[in-house]
């Protein structure tokens, strides 16, 4: 086995909830990721959409049992020595398939851990040669970084469920945000309406990672709500309702909610005129793109106008000029990623 040193590392990552244009729900998931060499993991298994076991809504206890069985300290819960890396992010189980791989200390008598031999399982024996990412490690991690980055969890056993998923909705449409309330829920993010934010307690406020304003919402109600949140010192994101189109304001919320650095995103950049769609994309992955609009009759339109797998790069893709005529948005999305904007004419 190669001496050579992988770096390693946890950051928060998401796997974007959405109400998606055929009525399903998407589940929106917080976990941490592992970051080898700089970049998350996931992104060298192409385009799966899947968490890691280090998950924000599991109970402490069982996300501490996790950290404990990736030291080691604990035996590997599949036979042949296998931990689960990444899961299936709706329920998690075996049978939907996991990634997985024989974590083990160095056989060299270093102070050292090994991840080698991933694989794609569905049962609790696997065949390397039919299931095996041949191409993908082994990697070898200094053990003191891999235990500090590791270790830490165990002091703070939250670890991402420190990330806010409550959204405080704002608007003069009560059916609307009725309406987007109960999606986000569905989705697993907390919503909550209000007309008014002052006199509430700043403990509560910092509750919130996003606040989402409706279009009818002026712009001194808006600059006073800022407000109250500046002096409760609560780092929030703050969304411009677009339309009353409840997949499109969903797209837009979890947009908001993804505070990761941008390269570890699949999708960084999406920009929509003149009948086309510019996007760029940092590793390889499925784009689904969806046009929204309203007819005159405020009647909500959605079109799947593009679902291809795009290399790293930026692209620009043609798009059906009868999805997008009018006032039309666009959602661009990937396994953890989503963007949205208007159609510029």
């Amino acid at each position: 086995m190669s001496a050579e040193y992988a770096t390693f590392g946890l950051a928060p990552a998401m796997r974007a909830g959405g109400v998606l244009a055929n009525g399903d729900y998407q589940v929106h998931r917080d976990f941490l990721d592992f970051i080898v060499d700089g970049r998350p993991l996931l992104f060298q298994l192409s385009d799966l959409d899947a968490v890691s076991p280090l998950a924000a809504d599991i109970p402490p206890a069982i996300f501490t049992d996790h950290v404990r069985s990736l030291l080691l300290e604990a035996d590997a819960p599949l036979s042949q020595g296998r931990y689960i890396i990444y899961g299936c992010p709706e329920c998690e189980g075996l049978e939907c398939g996991a990634v997985t791989a024989v974590i083990e200390r160095a056989t060299d008598d270093r102070d050292d851990y090994v991840w080698r031999d991933f694989a794609w399982q569905t049962e609790d024996r696997t065949d390397l040669e039919l299931n095996g990412y041949h191409g993908i490690g082994p990697f070898r991690f200094r053990g003191d970084a891999y235990r500090a980055a590791l270790g830490q969890l165990l002091d703070s056993p939250a670890g991402p469920a420190t990330t806010r998923r409550r959204v405080l909705l704002i608007g003069a449409r009560v059916a609307v945000l009725a309406k987007l309330a109960a999606a986000l829920r569905t989705i697993g993010i907390g919503a909550d309406i209000t007309e008014d934010a002052t006199g509430v307690p700043p403990e509560e406020l910092r509750a919130y990672g996003a606040v989402a304003f409706g279009r009818a919402v002026d712009e001194d109600r808006r600059a006073a709500i800022r407000g109250e949140f500046d002096r409760a010192g609560a780092d929030i994101a703050y969304v411009d309702g677009l339309a009353p189109i409840i997949p499109l304001l969903v797209a837009q919320i979890e947009s908001a909610l993804d505070r990761s650095p941008a390269p570890q995103r699949r999708l960084t950049r999406l920009v929509a005129a003149d009948g086309e769609a510019g996007l760029e994309v940092t590793s390889t992955c499925r784009v689904q793109l969806t046009a929204y609009r309203l007819d005159r009759l405020y009647r909500t339109h959605a079109h799947d106008v593009f679902d291809e797998v795009l290399d790293p790069g930026r692209h620009r893709i043609p798009l059906d000029r009868r999805a997008v005529k009018g006032e039309s948005f666009l959602v661009a999305r990937t396994t953890g990623s989503v963007l949205v904007a208007p159609m510029a004419r």
